[in-house]
């Protein structure tokens, strides 16, 4: 614990108790009445017996008793004071009274003459008050300090704790390449000196929430053990003109006092927007910050041993002059994992997690196509979670199944109770998507198809793509599109009639037919651009689009996108037709299993069957999930284990009765 911070919440409470102690005593002079009586007065109420009781005080360095005491007719509060000359015949009347009235008589030393009393009485109740007026005026003016201190840079230095090295950065291996230049200049500049090199001024780590830019900037401080500093954009901007600017260069100063530093700029797009467009004219805050960060960045000061790395989502909103050699001369590019790289950072999340065995993390990785680091960082814990939840001691890959689908579609809706039409319904679409990608080489390969509602949808059809490329072609992009339209047409197929669940495969397929025509050059309108997004970076990057052609071609795209659309829908409903019993054999097996995966679906294309698992189960595999969160296969294969009679033909409710008893 921080004893200065002890030290400062004792500080109020003791000042408050000195507060009451001085108060107190205060009270207590204030509230008792003293009557200042001459000495005439005194003797006659002395003869008459009226005195109760009577202090004497000798006062040092005076020739005077000081007697305090009460009367009869006095209250509780009330005394009398006076002063007398210092006399043996005042005090032999006093003795006489006293031996006939009996009055109770006391002699106490000079409390002057003590310094502690002294000090008591008279000098801490002042001690106090003052203390407590000074403690309040500091306090006001340590606000209005604060007040005046938002020009200080609000950039904080990284402790040490917990130092970030490469090794906690995986799937990042060129990117940690290019960086580790800078490692190597901050260690040992004078290797680049030597040769006349520059070391680059500025780095900007480009790319995808969640792909690990913020974790490689901190690598790079721990692995060149260097102070590291660290703002977001946002922080530099505030409601009065010049502050951002002020905070840049205090930035700069501190830094300056701790170079060879870094300094980590996290969303550089809030305050390294273009200037001077917009409507409404310009943000002169933001503006002045960016000129200010701009000047100490490349200006006429030298800013040696000063790193500055920055990270954001938004490149094409940055200002050029922020982008120019001399300030931010290298742009590392942070793209989404491939998988290979989506392994390694599993692996690094593994870690201090319990797996059973056969748990392989790189089918896994094959499964997590178009996941970041962090959304592979929040499976495992998704998974971990269920695994407690489940009261599991390790993690399997019934858990991570289930995590990997409530990351992309949410909880499954167990509650949630389909009619039998809508049952079918849903399952002949689901194999209708199925079918399309088992025939077509260029279609997404299904993974796992399930009719348990999850979120908005009511089923779930896992479809990736068959490898992982940077380029698509022209048979691939239409036959993805196929693979969308196969739960429409399979419905149509079926039924004679369709239903609203194919509005999101449909906003897809258009999506990919509008982009081959207007983007890639994939139709009868040959190899132009139509559309490309207008740089209108105040209007929001989606409002506007450039559209370089006349109101015919707008026609003529329209056609073409509708074209590639229903020249699609008939290759698929072709193909489900021919395929109608593979179709139907699919949707059953939905009905009955609800739930499918892609070695599944491999053996029933190939043998009209669901597989027949020959290898016994050990019961203690089941004991540790609720029977409702069992599949229908293994409620069978429990079953199988407790002979129970005619477990084959029952339903999933059935099963669970049976094996309750």
């Amino acid at each position: 614990m921080n004893k200065n911070a002890v030290k400062k919440g004792l500080l109020p409470y003791l000042t408050l108790l000195l507060f009451f102690i001085g108060t107190i005593i205060l009270m207590d002079t204030l509230n008792q009445k003293t009557n200042k009586l001459n000495y005439d007065k005194f003797m006659k109420s002395l003869n008459k017996g009226e005195v109760t009781e009577l202090t004497i005080i000798p006062r040092s360095g005076a020739s005077v008793y000081e007697l305090k005491g009460k009367m009869k007719n006095y209250n509780e509060n009330e005394i009398f004071s006076l002063k007398v000359p210092l006399s043996e015949e005042i005090m032999a009347k006093i003795l006489d009274s006293q031996e006939i009235y009996k009055f109770k008589l006391k002699t106490i030393n000079d409390p002057d003459s003590s310094m502690f009393k002294l000090f008591l009485f008279n000098v801490l109740p002042i001690l106090i008050m003052a203390g407590i007026a000074l403690y309040f005026i500091m306090k006001q003016m340590g606000g209005a300090n604060k007040s005046m201190d938002f020009g200080r840079s609000r950039a904080r230095l990284s402790s040490g704790n917990k130092k970030v090295t490469f090794k906690d950065v995986a799937g990042l291996t060129e990117e940690k390449e290019e960086v580790s230049e800078l490692i190597d200049f901050l260690k040992s500049p004078a290797k680049f000196q030597k040769l006349g090199a520059r070391i680059p001024k500025g780095v900007l780590l480009v790319g995808p929430p969640g792909t690990g830019k913020t974790l490689l900037a901190r690598s790079v401080a721990g692995e060149a053990n260097v102070p590291f500093y660290y703002i977001s954009g946002s922080e530099f901007v505030e409601l009065f003109v010049g502050v951002g600017a002020s905070r840049v260069r205090d930035m700069f100063k501190q830094a300056k006092q701790t170079a060879p530093c870094l300094i980590f700029i996290d969303e550089i797009d809030a305050v390294g927007r273009q200037r001077g467009s917009g409507i409404g004219g310009g943000h002169d805050e933001r503006e002045q910050t960016l000129n200010q960060l701009l000047t100490e960045m490349d200006g006429f000061g030298a800013n040696e041993g000063i790193i500055i790395i920055a990270a954001t989502n938004r490149p094409d909103v940055l200002d050029p002059a922020l982008l120019r050699p001399g300030r931010f001369d290298r742009q590392v590019t942070v793209n989404l994992p491939d998988v290979k790289g989506r392994e390694e950072i599993l692996e690094v999340h593994a870690k201090g997690k319990t797996f059973v065995k056969g748990v392989k993390l790189s089918n896994i990785a094959k499964r997590t196509v178009g996941f970041s680091g962090a959304d592979l960082e929040n499976l495992l814990n998704e998974a971990a979670l269920l695994t407690v939840r489940r009261n599991k001691e390790a993690i399997t890959m019934a858990e991570i199944d289930e995590a990997h689908d409530r990351v992309l579609m949410g909880p499954a809706k167990k509650s949630h109770k389909y009619t039998e039409k809508e049952k079918k319904v849903v399952a002949y679409h689901e194999a209708g998507h199925a079918v399309v990608g088992i025939k077509l080489e260029g279609a997404n390969d299904v993974q796992k198809i399930t009719i348990v509602p999850r979120g908005a949808a009511g089923g779930y059809n896992l479809m990736l793509p068959k490898e992982e490329t940077y380029l698509s072609t022209k048979k691939e992009l239409l036959e993805t599109i196929s693979g969308l339209l196969g739960g429409r047409v399979s419905e149509e197929l079926v039924f004679n009639e369709i239903t609203t669940g194919a509005h999101n495969d449909f906003e897809k397929a258009t999506k990919i037919a509008r982009a081959m025509v207007t983007e890639y050059g994939m139709s009868e309108l040959g190899p132009v651009q139509f559309e490309h997004q207008e740089s209108s970076v105040f209007l929001g990057r989606d409002y506007n689009k450039s559209q370089n052609f006349s109101i015919q071609v707008a026609n003529e795209i329209d056609e073409q996108v509708r074209k590639i659309i229903h020249e699609q829908y008939e290759v698929t409903k072709k193909i489900l037709s021919e395929n109608k019993d593979l179709l139907d054999l699919i949707a059953n097996t939905l009905l009955e299993y609800e739930t499918i995966t892609k070695e599944q679906i491999e053996y029933l294309v190939e043998h009209g069957c669901m597989p027949d698992e020959d290898e016994e189960k050990d019961e203690s595999d089941f004991k540790e999930l609720s029977l409702e969160d069992l599949t229908l296969t293994e409620l069978k294969d429990l079953a199988k284990e407790k002979n129970i009679k005619g477990y084959s033909k029952m339903n999933k409710e059935e099963l669970i009765k049976e094996l309750d008893k």
